[in-house]
C-alpha cells in the first residue's frame, strides 16, 4: 500500500519558549486546513518546554524532536530532511497562527505550480499578546520592481523542492537566515505575498531581531556572499571626501581630534581598510587641510583644491563632484563614493554593504538610512496631521527612512547623465544607532566624545 504524505509540512521551533509554546502549537492543531504534518523540534530547551511538549506527543499529526542547541539554520535543515511534503513552513515558538493561515496560503501556492514562496501581513503583536500593529507589506505582484525587502524567515510557505534545489539554510549563518534564503530564491524564481495578515509575530526584549548590531553585521556577509556566488562584476568606486573646511565653515572641524585622531582621519582610515573601494579623493578650499592629509597619508589619499566659490553653504554638491572629475582621470571608475567627515563612527562594513547593494540590485544610488518609528506630523494650513495613520495599521509604503552615516553611493554614468548624486532607483543600506551618528553641532561633539568613553552604547 502507497504511503500517503500530508501537503504542507510546519515546523516548531523551540528554544526556552515554554511560556509561549502552548499558545503556538494550538495555533497550528486548530487550523481550518487539515492536511498537514507538524513537527516540533526543541533545541535544547532548558525551562519547562518538555512538560509541556509531553501533552502533544501522542497525537497522530504530531512529531516531537528534542536535541541539543544546534541553531536556527541547522534545525531548519533537519526539519527540510524530516519532511516529505510538497510545502514547508516555519512556525517560531513565541509566535502563532490566524486559523486561516494554512488554508490560505496553500491555496496560493495550490494555484501557481511556478511560485517559489508566498507571506502574508501579520500583526505586531507584544509579549503579552496584546496587539501593536498590523503589519501591511507591499503588494508584490502590483508595486514592486525592487526585491531588497524580504519576506519574514518565519510563516513564509516554501515549496520544499526549491528550498532543497537551493542547498536549503546556510549552516554558517546564526541569524538572518531569511534573508539569505530570500536572496537564493527571489532572483531565480517567482515569489509573492498576500495582504491579509494571517500571524502573530511577537516583539518582546528576547526576541532575535533585537540584537541589531550583530543583525547588521550578519547582512553585510550574506550580501558578500551572494556577490561572490553570482559572480557579479566588481565596480571600481572612487571615493570623493567634500570638506568645507573652518575657513569656510566655522560649523566644519577636519583637524579637530576626536579621542585619539583628528575627525578627517575617521573618514580616510575606514575607506582605506575597505577592500571594495579604489581611489580615495579628498576635495577641500582649506589649505592646512591639504597640506596634513598630504603628510599623513601621501600616495594613499588624493587632494584636489576645492574652488572656495564651490564651498559655499549654498551651492550644489554635485558642481563640486563634477568638478573633481573633470579634474581627475576617472575614465575606469563605474561608482562614485561620498562620503561626509561628520559621521565618524561610520565603518568599512557598511561602505562594503553598500557597494554589494548596488552590485546585486543594480540600483542607480544606495544610501545608509535608519527606518524611523517615530510618528510625524505635518502642517496642512489648517494645523498638523499625522504622516502615518492611528488607526493600528502599519503600512509598508508609509515606513519612514531617514538618511543616516553621511553615505552615499551613486552610479558614474547616472550622475553624468542626470548630474545629481540622488534620484533614480534608490537602494538602502540599513545602519546601526552608533554608525549612524552625525556630528552637527558642539552638543554632538560632546556626545562623540561620551560614545567614545563608553558612556554611551
Amino acid at each position: 500500500m502507497t504511503k500517503s504524505y500530508p501537503l504542507v509540512t510546519i515546523y516548531l521551533v523551540n528554544h526556552n519558549y515554554g511560556r509561549f509554546l502552548k499558545r503556538s502549537i494550538d495555533s497550528v492543531l486548530s487550523q481550518d486546513f487539515l492536511d498537514f504534518e507538524l513537527i516540533i523540534i526543541d533545541d535544547g530547551s532548558t525551562d519547562h518546554s518538555n512538560e509541556i511538549l509531553i501533552n502533544y506527543e501522542q497525537i497522530d499529526k504530531v512529531n516531537v524532536v528534542r536535541q541539543k542547541n544546534k541553531g536556527l539554520s541547522v534545525t531548519n535543515n533537519i526539519a527540510l530532511k524530516m519532511s516529505s511534503s510538497h510545502y514547508i513552513m516555519r512556525l517560531d515558538a513565541d509566535d502563532y497562527l490566524l486559523k486561516n493561515a494554512l488554508s490560505v496560503l496553500t491555496s496560493r501556492m495550490e494555484a501557481d505550480p511556478d511560485l517559489a514562496l508566498v507571506f502574508p501581513d501579520y500583526y505586531e503583536v507584544d509579549e503579552y499578546g496584546e496587539i501593536l500593529h498590523r503589519v501591511k507589506r507591499h503588494d508584490f505582484e502590483k508595486d514592486v520592481t525592487l526585491y531588497d525587502i524580504p519576506a519574514h524567515g518565519a510563516c513564509t510557505m516554501f515549496r520544499r523542492d526549491v528550498l532543497r534545489d537551493v542547498g536549503g539554510y546556510d549552516e554558517n549563518i546564526t541569524r538572518q537566515d531569511g534573508y539569505d534564503i530570500w536572496l537564493k530564491i527571489a532572483y531565480r524564481y517567482k515569489v509573492a505575498n498576500i495582504n491579509e495578515p494571517l500571524f502573530y509575530y511577537r516583539k518582546h526584549p528576547k526576541s532575535l531581531t533585537q540584537d541589531e548590531s550583530a543583525l547588521l553585521d550578519t547582512q553585510a556577509k550574506i550580501l558578500k556572499k551572494h556577490v561572490n556566488i553570482r559572480k557579479v562584476v566588481n565596480l571600481k568606486i572612487l571615493s570623493i571626501i567634500p570638506v568645507r573646511g573652518s575657513t569656510m565653515d566655522s560649523r566644519s572641524r577636519p583637524l579637530e581630534v576626536l579621542g585619539n585622531k583628528p575627525l578627517v582621519n575617521w573618514t580616510i582610515d575606514e575607506v582605506l581598510e575597505c577592500e571594495d573601494t579604489n581611489q580615495i579623493i579628498l576635495t577641500t578650499p582649506d589649505k592646512n587641510l591639504i597640506n596634513y592629509v598630504n603628510s599623513q597619508y601621501g600616495e594613499k589619499v588624493s587632494c584636489h583644491r576645492r574652488n572656495s566659490q564651490l564651498s559655499r553653504i549654498n551651492q550644489s554638491l554635485s558642481q563640486t563632484i563634477q568638478d573633481v572629475l573633470d579634474s581627475h582621470n576617472s575614465q575606469d571608475i563605474d561608482a562614485l563614493l561620498i562620503l561626509n567627515i561628520e559621521a565618524p563612527f561610520r565603518n568599512a562594513m557598511y561602505i562594503s554593504k553598500a557597494v554589494h547593494i548596488m552590485q546585486l540590485y543594480d540600483v542607480d544610488v544606495v544610501i545608509g538610512v535608519r527606518m524611523d518609528d517615530d510618528m510625524f506630523y505635518i502642517h496642512e494650513g489648517n494645523g498638523l496631521k499625522p504622516r502615518r495613520g492611528e488607526d493600528g495599521m502599519r503600512l509598508e509604503r508609509d515606513d519612514l527612512y531617514r538618511k543616516v552615516g553621511g553615505m552615499t553611493l551613486v552610479k558614474k554614468e547616472f550622475f553624468n547623465e542626470k548630474n545629481k548624486i540622488i534620484g533614480g532607483q534608490i537602494g538602502h543600506a540599513v545602519m546601526d544607532q552608533r554608525s549612524a551618528f552625525l556630528i552637527k553641532s558642539e552638543l554632538d561633539w560632546e556626545i562623540a566624545g561620551m560614545i567614545l568613553n563608553q558612556k554611551i552604547v
